[in-house]
Order: C-alpha cells, then structure tokens, then sequence
C-alpha cells in the first residue's frame, strides 16, 4: 500500500524528502502522497512538512499498530505468529484463547489497551492506549509442570536486556518477575499454565511494561515508574518489543534444550538486584528476613538469615530493602 510504501522511504532516509521524490519512487502523484502522508498523521505518525523541504519523520514517534509489530518481528523465525489488537480486555486470555484453537505456538499477542489486565494474585494492572507494551507469549515447552515457573524468570531476562539495548535505562529484577528502575516498578510478568493428562498443554506469559506513561495514581505513583519517565523521552514501543522478543528467544531455546536454568543463571544473577540485599521473605509460616545469596539452578531465591541458615524460597513475595519503599 502506498502509505506504508511512505513510511518505509521516510524511516530509511531520515531527513527531509521532497514529495517530488517520493512520487517518483512510488509512481503516484503529489496529491496521492499528501493524501497518503495525511492518513499516516492520522495514526499518529509525527511528520513534518516543509515547502520546498519535503516530508521528515520525526525523532520520538512512537506508534504502535500491526505493521509496526510486524515489521520489528520479521527477523524472529522462532515465533510463528502474532496478533496485535488496538483494544482488548487481556492478552493472556486472547493468547489462551490461541492455545484453544490450536495454535501450536509460538505466538504473539501485543495490545496497544488492555480493559482488564491483570497482576499477580488479581491485582488489577492499568493498561491505558498509547502508554505501554501489553505482551503475552504462548508457548508449547517439552518441559516437566515442575519447571513452567523458570519461565518467568526467562521472560524477565528477556525484559532487562531488550529494554536496556533500545533505551539505555539500567533496569534489573527483583525476583521473581519484576522489572525496577532507580527503586520502582517499570514491568510485572504474569505467566499462567494449562496442564493435561500428558503434562504442559501450553504456557502463557504476560508481559507489562510501562513504556510511556507520564504519571501514575497516587496510590502507586512512590513505586512505580516507566521507561519515558526514566530517560525523559518518548521510547519506541515497537522497537523495545521486538528487542525483548529477540532476547527471549534465545534464552528460551537455551532453557529448553538443557531443561534448567544452569546455563543462565550468572546471566541472570548479573541483573538480579535482590543479591546481596537484605531481603523480608513474606511466608505463609511466617515472616523473616535475611540477605538474598542469589538463585539455584531451578529459580529459586537463596536467602542467608541471620544465624547462617540458607533457606530456598520457592515463590510468593519477597521484599527488598530500598526498593518499593521498604527501607
């Protein structure tokens, strides 16, 4: 299509490109192009138009649409298909959805609004249009039930490493699936599983990162923050979804084809901000608190309390000193 035709012309030459340029390249005329680069405006493409000059896109455009999804994933053969949805209810349930239909996976399910995502435990996760990068994955592993939770830990290493590639901001995770920036929370992963008689029937991991919103409700707003508050620009949420996709292919097939975590670990444990820290262990027998030692080769957090005692914490909620307000 023409407009996308412009669009290709406008992101490869970066400058200005006079409309006789591009008529001549695409075969059209002056007013098909103006009409065309009107429509691109439209949807949000930031373009400016100088007489005399010709057309530029502008630094800072983010725009997130199925040709943009599409384009940053056409490079990714481990993922054989994507869906993207201007406004959803949650991409996990569109991504279950696949799943029951058969979708044999890996996909990819991009929202640009989410009317009801979720957190971990029911915790409702706001998901306004144009601020962030809704994601869920679906996945089909040749994996025991038991090792579906290092999933988590995968998709979190996946996370760090896209968004510190594209945008420079030096994010880690605070175990199990946060993604924190300067003390807050720029990301949430939630990842769901069906099991059947055989086994993983499929494994869905929800990924939310708050790319561009610019505030926050005030009862979340001391814990919180996102990627354009942290560098103070707008990001490229296609870009950043393509990156993560790309990071968490490669450390999928890894974790997959040695069925551990042992091959990733000191990857992970690089970003990992609870080592070293004092850390409140939120049990069900209890509360107690002792420094993180960093993770075992299946994900599970190692903390040293006081009287020299390593304990394994499986799951559940873990606090960090200094971060999330826990000083």
């Amino acid at each position: 299509m023409l407009k996308e035709d412009i669009l290709k012309i406008l992101k490869s030459d970066g400058g200005y490109i006079s409309g006789e340029d591009i008529c001549s390249r695409c075969h059209v005329s002056r007013t098909a192009v103006w009409k065309a680069v009107k429509r691109l405006k439209e949807e949000g493409y930031q373009i400016d138009a100088v007489r005399n000059r010709g057309y530029r896109l502008l630094p800072g455009t983010d725009v997130l649409n199925d040709a943009e999804i599409g384009e940053v994933l056409s490079d990714i053969p481990f993922l054989k298909e994507f869906r993207f949805f201007p406004t959803i209810d949650s991409t996990n349930k569109a991504a279950k959805l696949l799943a029951e239909e058969g979708s044999s996976g890996p996909a990819l399910v991009v929202a640009d609004e989410q009317t009801a995502g979720r957190g971990r435990r029911g915790r409702t996760w706001i998901s306004p249009p144009g601020t962030g990068i809704w994601m869920s994955i679906l996945l089909r592993p040749d994996l025991p039930a038991e090792k579906s939770s290092m999933i988590t830990l995968v998709s979190a290493l996946a996370v760090t490493e896209g968004i510190r590639e594209v945008t420079g901001v030096a994010c880690g995770i605070k175990w199990p699936n946060d993604i924190v920036a300067d003390g807050r929370k720029i990301c949430g992963i939630l990842t769901e599983m069906s099991t059947d008689m055989d086994g993983i029937s499929y494994i869905v991991t929800g990924i939310g990162i708050n790319a561009n919103t610019e505030e926050f409700p005030p009862e979340i707003a001391a814990v919180a923050s996102s990627l354009k508050i942290e560098t103070g620009k707008t990001v490229p949420r296609a870009e950043i979804t393509g990156a993560v996709m790309r990071k968490f292919a490669v450390h999928y097939e890894k974790f997959v084809c040695e069925g551990s975590f042992q091959g990733l670990k000191d990857l992970y444990e690089g970003y990992l901000v609870n080592k070293g820290r004092e850390v409140a262990v939120l049990d069900p027998k209890g509360e107690y608190r002792g420094v993180a030692e960093g993770i075992t080769d299946d994900g599970e957090l190692l903390v040293r309390t006081e009287d020299g005692s390593v304990h394994t914490v499986l799951s559940g909620e873990v606090s960090v000193r200094g971060i999330y307000s826990y000083t």
